[in-house]
């Protein structure tokens, strides 16, 4: 008898060890699926009770019970929960008593990073209106599409002028109609039509968004480190969101900065930081400093992070638990890297897979659309090869869409995908699982590429660059360059007949009309663009012989901003952006 009790203790024992040799992940794997499971029951639950249980509420239970904790810490300045929740008391009243705003208007903010941007956020929410987050950078028609598009009232550039208003607590009723599905936020993401897009965030989808930094462990106790422009989903839904649910503080920074990052880490006693792939690369290559690693940070939040930067991080600034997540702003499906496996997007999770349906397909990048096989459906790929991601939309995952026009949204959306009848969503993005069920992000499809953390929409800047007088016609697309993040803007131009191209001219009319980011670094003059068989520019080629003057015969210019002008493209220019002896 006591030989059979101990072999089966020694089973019981050794079941742990069996179990991560043949499946070192199911632990983890099933812990993730778990906390998700909990956060939709949670979420779904605050959608059923009347009135809805928003954020807001999170955000007026934390300046009732803590009043006096610090909520954002902005240069010198300290503001606590209930300052906030006053001040933006003082923003309801004033933008309904003197502007009649009500629940359901829209309101645009285009302004910069500051603490007013979020009381003036939270403001609007008491009102029960939606916000509409313009990126400071863009001017002219694009400016003037964005607030038109999501069917603005008001367009907020200045928080002055509220200090005289009551800070009197604000009445449910001025927002008793909220629901999960009402609209808390507009994102701007790039169109394929040359304008951005305004994608829809209702009060549902926010939750989900916040939920990343619980999923991560942060902590009421911790201070959130954000030099990301609130105007992008990941500081404003994810940060700023994600600070009240947990009852953090969070810190603004007007802009990034490499060399004044860490000093302000150690100044406000930062142990969370958001990152975008491209800001780690920039601490990795700022000049090492003896105290380095003297800091609290434990954690970092963000996406778009290669390997190579990733490792060279945690060797150079001590090891910070990185999660890499990937997500859409207006997407139905969203990975977390919960194992930190370096240089992945996350993983397929077995028990996910089952909830959420999604997959990747084959995609033709000359055609720019899906393979098909001879019944029209769609092709999966097997592991290790690159697919489109697509992912149903279903009540469980839902697409919103975009405010102002039918025909974006019906764009990201693909039928008929494995049957008849059923209908995905297009992410746009290109990934690919290797055979340990890991997931990693190759490339972005269409005509879209990421610059400085932003997106860039080739058709905005070519309808841009084709209102100056010489030129004819524009391909714009983005070129990879070594040790960059993403892939920087080139454009190719067909000259009117007889006229001369003239660099100064161009170079002020991009500096005019568009942001630095989206400014085409190079030009290669062309006598014929080519097009495929739909009239669509041809791309694929242009991006991979890129811009070295020794392989290309045309015309290359360069954008010279000291110079103001572009300026002939030499080999000298050409190593000096390849060695990184030129700043881009």
């Amino acid at each position: 008898m006591l030989p059979a009790i101990y072999t089966a203790l020694a089973g019981l024992l050794l079941l742990p060890l069996l179990v991560n040799l043949c499946c070192p992940y199911l632990f983890q794997d099933l812990r993730y699926f778990l906390r998700l499971a909990r956060v939709a029951r949670q979420v779904r639950s605050y959608g059923q009770r009347r009135p809805v249980r928003t954020i807001l509420h999170f955000f007026l239970q934390k300046a009732r019970q803590t009043p006096h904790k610090p909520f954002l810490l902005f240069s010198d300045e300290t503001l606590t929960y209930s300052q906030v929740d006053r001040r933006s008391n003082q923003v309801a009243r004033a933008l309904r008593d003197h502007l009649g705003l009500r629940q359901g208007d829209c309101v645009a903010i285009f302004m910069g990073n500051e603490p007013a941007y979020v009381w003036l956020c939270l403001g609007l929410v008491k009102l029960g209106c939606a916000v509409a987050c313009l990126n400071y950078n863009i001017r002219a028609k694009s400016l003037l599409h964005c607030f038109q598009c999501c069917g603005a009232k008001v367009l907020l550039a200045s928080p002055d002028k509220v200090d005289e208003v009551s800070t009197e607590t604000i009445p449910e009723s001025w927002r008793s109609e909220v629901t999960f599905s009402t609209p808390a936020l507009y994102i701007y993401t790039s169109g394929t039509t040359g304008l951005p897009k305004a994608a829809m965030i209702n009060h549902q989808r926010l939750w989900y968004a916040a939920g990343f930094a619980t999923a991560v462990g942060v902590k009421e106790d911790d201070v959130i480190y954000s030099t990301l422009p609130l105007y992008h989903s990941a500081a404003l839904m994810v940060g700023v969101h994600g600070c009240i649910l947990t009852g953090a503080t969070l810190v603004l920074r007007n802009k990034f900065s490499a060399s004044q990052f860490w000093d302000d880490c150690r100044k406000y006693n930062v142990t969370v930081i958001q990152y975008i792939g491209e800001l780690l690369r920039y601490l990795c290559n700022s000049p090492q400093k003896p105290n380095d690693r003297v800091h609290k940070v434990r954690l970092a939040i963000g996406n778009g992070l290669r390997g190579d930067v990733w490792r060279e991080f945690n060797r150079r600034f001590g090891d910070v638990c990185i999660y890499e997540f990937y997500a859409a702003t207006e997407g139905n499906i969203a990975f977390m890297n919960y194992t930190r496996k370096i240089g992945a997007i996350g993983r397929v999770n077995y028990l996910q897979k089952k909830v959420i349906a999604y997959d990747l397909i084959k995609y033709d990048v000359e055609k720019d659309e899906p393979v098909r096989d001879g019944n029209g459906y769609c092709i999966r790929v097997p592991k290790g090869e690159v697919g489109l991601l697509v992912c149903r939309i279903t009540q469980l995952t839902p697409f919103s869409g975009y405010a102002g026009g039918n025909t974006q949204t019906e764009k990201k959306k693909l039928r008929d995908v494995f049957k008849k009848g059923d209908l995905y969503f297009n992410s746009g993005d290109l990934l690919m699982i290797d055979h340990e069920n890991f997931i990693y992000f190759h490339d972005r499809v269409g005509d879209t590429f990421r610059w400085k953390g932003e997106n860039v929409a080739t058709t905005e800047v070519a309808d841009t660059v084709g209102l100056v007088d010489f030129v004819q016609e524009v391909n714009v697309y983005g070129v990879s360059v070594p040790g960059h993040e993403g892939r920087i803007g080139m454009a190719a131009i067909r000259m009117k007949e007889n006229y001369v191209f003239d660099g100064k001219k161009l170079f002020n009319h991009v500096a005019d009309y568009l942001p630095t980011y989206a400014r085409p670094r190079f030009l290669r003059i062309q006598d014929t663009i080519e097009v495929t068989g739909t009239f669509k520019h041809r791309k694929v080629t242009l991006m991979e012989e890129g811009f070295n003057p020794a392989v290309i015969k045309d015309a290359l210019y360069f954008l010279d901003d000291k110079a103001e002008m572009y300026v002939p493209m030499t080999e000298d220019i050409y190593n000096a952006v390849n060695n990184k002896a030129l700043k881009l």
